[in-house]
């Protein structure tokens, strides 16, 4: 008799048997965490407007809750790769939500500050750069390379989801119970999300040449296995210089509905809709399809979808806000075409003993682009007006999409064989030479 295969994850390991029922456990439990985070996040954003009506205080809120983030997130890869990557997440999601318990009960006794609220969007960004990590890193092990895409795309889908009804939730749960109500259903959130992870059987792979390392020969390691692949250096580096471009535009939609088609506070929640549903479809359209045998390409076309739409609401009149809604949920189609993709590739590039730290460089990056873009990009459209902003915004979008996809390095990407890091270069200095000549 012909000898059977065993089938193998997108990691190149042995797949486990019951795969997809170990996804559903784990997604499941974080399903549920999702919603009642974005329901206790958004009931902090409405604390902080009701109690100092301060734009300074939203911004401090949003810086804290992303520069935590960045700034750990290879800590927390490191971490992925050095211990059981189950673990890592129970630990970060417990931690979470143990400290949501514990605001509960002082907000319950009516000792809540400013200073409180921040210390809880640090908290959820510092477990938040340990549990992304080692979250990205578990997939590839769990799943087949055919369905890895898919499976990267399910969480950007139910964050787009929770974005959507979770913030209503929260408000209503706000207004009728009070603020120590949504904290305490967080923390059932994050016992969900422990249970579903305690639940499912996850494979993990050690890599023992970490045993003897200090922690930052542990990050250059993962930084090495990320630079080894010269195309992932110059795709990464074009996204993180997107992100800062179009990490404005969230914080200026309010003021292009208020200021340039003189709408209310109504038409701007249309367009944050209009925004999260496209966001959605483009996730179920990426799930559906697949997103083919060129990822990296994909995201190329994404950069010039989200370039051409957000030019043109630059150039549309004060009487033209319906199409201005139309025109953002294209963008959120072109938006919903980047994580997944991405994380793909890191995933399918580098050695999966090594995916942890690679995907904590990601993440810092992300992380990092994304405050002191809102902070260049506050300055510019404070300077040249909304509408302008769109307009320049746009055309830096098209100039990376058109750009990224140049390099034969980039392209390459699209072949590489799963959990096998392509390239030789010797240094990421080297790397990022050579690039620069493809382009």
């Amino acid at each position: 008799m012909p000898e059977t295969t065993a089938p193998l994850s997108a990691a190149g390991q042995p797949l486990p048997k019951r795969w997809f029922a170990i996804i559903c456990t784990i997604w499941a439990g974080q399903a549920v965490s999702m919603v009642t985070s974005y329901a206790a996040g958004y009931a902090a954003v409405w604390y902080v407007t009701e109690t100092t009506g301060s734009a300074l205080a939203l911004a401090v809120a949003s810086i804290c809750a992303y520069l935590p983030q960045g700034l750990l997130s290879p800590f927390g890869g490191v971490l992925a790769d050095k211990y059981n990557r189950k673990t890592v997440m129970i630990v970060a999601d417990l931690g979470i939500g143990v400290v949501s318990l514990v605001l509960g009960f002082i907000i319950l006794a009516g000792h809540v500050t400013f200073g409180l609220i921040l210390f809880m969007v640090i908290v959820r960004s510092v477990g938040q750069a340990f549990h992304g990590p080692a979250m990205m890193a578990a997939m590839p092990l769990l799943v087949p390379e055919r369905h890895l895409l898919r499976i990267n795309t399910l969480d950007q889908l139910l964050v787009s989801l929770a974005s959507v009804g979770a913030p209503a939730f929260g408000i209503f749960l706000y207004t009728t119970l009070g603020f120590h109500s949504v904290m305490f259903l967080d923390f059932f959130g994050a016992v969900a999300a422990v249970a579903g992870l305690a639940l499912a059987k996850i494979p993990t792979v050690h890599d023992a040449t970490t045993d003897d390392q200090h922690v930052l020969a542990n990050m250059r390691d993962g930084w090495r296995a990320l630079s080894r692949t010269r195309g992932l250096v110059i795709l990464l580096a074009g996204i993180t210089v997107g992100m800062m471009a179009f990490a404005p535009l969230g914080a200026v939609f309010p003021l292009m509905t208020y200021d340039h088609f003189g709408g209310d506070g109504y038409m701007a929640s249309v367009v944050e809709a209009a925004f999260g549903i496209g966001m959605i479809a483009g996730s179920v359209i990426l799930m559906a399809w697949g997103g083919g045998k060129r990822l990296a390409g994909l995201m190329a076309v994404a950069a010039l979808l989200v370039g051409v739409t957000t030019s043109a609401c630059g150039l549309l009149t004060s009487q033209m806000f319906p199409a201005f809604v139309a025109l953002c949920a294209l963008m959120a189609i072109g938006c919903a075409w980047f994580n997944g993709p991405l994380i793909t590739l890191v995933q399918k590039n580098v050695p999966a003993e090594k995916t942890g730290r690679a995907l904590g460089f990601v993440t810092a990056a992300f992380g990092l682009a994304s405050p002191l873009g809102i902070a260049v990009g506050g300055v510019l459209a404070e300077a040249i007006g909304i509408a302008p902003f769109f307009l320049v915004d746009g055309l830096v979008c098209i100039v990376l999409g058109a750009l990224v996809y140049l390099p034969k390095s980039v392209r390459a990407l699209d072949h590489a064989t799963p959990g096998a890091a392509a390239g030789t270069a010797p240094s990421a200095a080297t790397d990022a030479a050579e690039g620069l000549e493809e382009a």
